[in-house]
């Protein structure tokens, strides 16, 4: 029987991971991979809270949902961005930005 602990472990394993790859890669593409494995454990984090705990239960599930939504938005967002950036610099190395830099 799978228990809250496990899915609380899962969503912490998913975020610092997330974390990680996002303080490590230098490549825009690790970095948006990196930005969605935080949000995919905060999702985890909702769904289980919403099944384990009654009281949490619908408002988990929209949470989720509204991270699902967002983080859709965010990596077609993204995505334009780092082609255009590609097409502009041959290039998706995010040291190479200097001049986005306000």
């Amino acid at each position: 029987m799978i228990g809250l602990n496990q899915y609380l472990m899962l969503g912490a394993f998913l975020f610092v991971t997330g974390i990680f790859c996002m303080a490590t890669k230098r490549n825009a593409i690790g970095v948006l991979m990196g930005v969605e494995l935080v949000l995919n454990g905060a999702t985890v984090n909702f769904v289980a809270f919403s099944r384990y705990n009654h009281a949490f239960a619908v408002e988990g599930l929209i949470f989720a949902l509204f991270v699902i939504v967002m983080a859709a938005a965010e990596a077609a967002i993204a995505l334009a961005i780092v082609l255009n950036f590609y097409n502009n610099h041959l290039s998706v190395d995010v040291d190479t930005a200097e001049e986005l830099k306000g």
